[in-house]
């Protein structure tokens, strides 16, 4: 199986340029990306919808997910526990590679007017990119889509600080907003906004 493009540009280019730019003694400190976690919610949903919006996700994630079920009952919302409200897939390895190359490359430029993505971390490292429309995939035909959804993209890496993972991410290409990383480089909070979408 070929090597996705983001693994070789990775190995090859990230890595020394992170050891060289922050010193790193050996390669095994150079931080990484662990896993990419896809979510959506859809409430109260029927069959079909439900079907639908799985669909949208295995299309876009390349790997099937798993259905997130309420956990208790809330009468004012008709839920009852164990009706199924969200889905989720975890991406690791090549399809997590590909489809980080995809999402930075191909779908957040294709968002009108895109000035960049938000440049705050979690604050152990980890980013997380609310996306409103996922029609900005090429995976979406928007012909045959039923019912919109936006989904939460986090990418977990292995690093414990917030500076490192900004580091990491935007030597893989995350296009993230001029302002906001100026102040996410001095240690400053930037503010936490969604990448919205327009179709």
């Amino acid at each position: 199986m070929e090597t996705p493009f983001l693994k070789k540009v990775y190995k090859e280019q990230v890595i020394p340029t992170l050891m060289k730019d922050r010193g790193y003694k050996n390669i095994h400190q150079v931080p990484g990306v662990e896993k990419v976690s896809i979510n959506t919610g859809f409430g109260v949903a029927d069959k079909g919808a439900i079907e639908d919006i799985t669909d949208q996700l295995t299309a876009i994630a390349g790997q099937k997910p798993i259905i997130t079920k309420a956990r208790i009952s809330v009468s004012n919302f008709k839920l009852r526990a164990g009706m199924p409200i969200g889905a989720k897939v975890t991406l690791r390895g090549n399809q997590m590679w590909e489809f980080l190359y995809r999402m930075i490359n191909i779908a957040l430029p294709a968002i009108r007017d895109f000035r960049g993505v938000p440049a705050k971390m979690d604050g152990r490292g980890n980013y997380t990119l609310g996306i409103s429309d996922v029609t900005i995939f090429p995976e979406i035909n928007t012909d045959s889509q039923k019912n919109a959804i936006g989904m939460d993209i986090t990418i977990v890496t292995t690093t414990q600080t917030d500076e490192e993972s900004y580091e990491l991410l935007k030597a893989l290409g995350m296009p993230f907003r001029k302002s906001q990383a100026k102040s996410q480089s001095e240690g400053e909070e930037a503010p936490a906004e969604e990448a919205a979408a327009t179709a």
